[in-house]
């Protein structure tokens, strides 16, 4: 679990969304502490993020308008700041954008990965209600990849 142990933890958008829609936005507040994201991806949340989370803006704006070729604003901006802050993981779950933090040798994880560290650390007893509620909500998780979480957590 040694990807886990990174100092700071940055998120895009959709574990956000996606953790708020199902009621355990605090699952990251009580893996982490503190979370930061990009003013970017704050706007594209829409509400008011806890103030637990730290709001940090992207200093190379350069490197995060390359990367905006290929992936959204919010993503872009998460890519270039955990570049800019060394020992970070950066929790994101876009195919693409997973791809390319892949190439860029980035550490991350995705929304996922954080349920089941949920799990692991005793914060919650069990995945699978936690996903009942996720696939209630528009945030698409194949079968395989359910499976393959089930089977990471153990159920």
């Amino acid at each position: 679990m040694k990807q886990f142990m990174s100092k700071t933890i940055i998120s895009d958008t959709s574990c956000f969304i996606v953790l708020a829609k199902i009621g355990q936005l605090e699952l990251l507040q009580q893996l982490f502490g503190n979370v930061v994201t990009t003013p970017e991806i704050a706007e594209e949340f829409g509400e008011v993020l806890p103030n637990w989370v730290e709001i940090v803006a992207v200093k190379d704006k350069y490197k995060q308008q390359l990367f905006e070729v290929q992936v959204d604003k919010g993503e872009s901006s998460a890519m270039a700041l955990s570049l800019e802050i060394a020992n970070s993981l950066l929790i994101i779950d876009d195919y693409k954008a997973r791809k390319l933090a892949r190439n860029l040798k980035i550490n991350y994880t995705g929304t996922l990965g954080i349920i089941i560290l949920s799990k692991q650390k005793g914060i919650i007893s069990s995945i699978k209600p936690v996903l009942e509620k996720i696939k209630e909500t528009n945030f698409r998780i194949s079968a395989e990849l359910e499976i393959q979480a089930l089977i990471a957590a153990a159920e």
